[in-house]
């Protein structure tokens, strides 16, 4: 299922590691603070809004599957 998501995304070397699923732009900018707080040279935290492929949980929830960047 494609659907206009917010990401956090994790950056190691500019490489794409992580992709997380969040509700809105203020709870992704809040975690971003939070990570970037405790990070190292080669690692970055990013949000974006972006279209992806989600996939359900066992529990119910969704999370990312792949980013469909245009």
């Amino acid at each position: 299922m494609e659907q206009m998501v917010i990401a956090l995304l994790l950056l190691v070397n500019n490489e794409i590691k992580e992709a997380r699923l969040q509700p809105d732009l203020s709870t992704c900018l809040s975690g971003k603070r939070k990570a970037t707080r405790q990070v190292s040279d080669n690692i970055e935290y990013r949000c974006i809004k972006t279209k992806a492929e989600l996939e359900k949980n066992i529990d119910g929830s969704f999370s990312i599957k792949k980013l469909i960047v245009e």
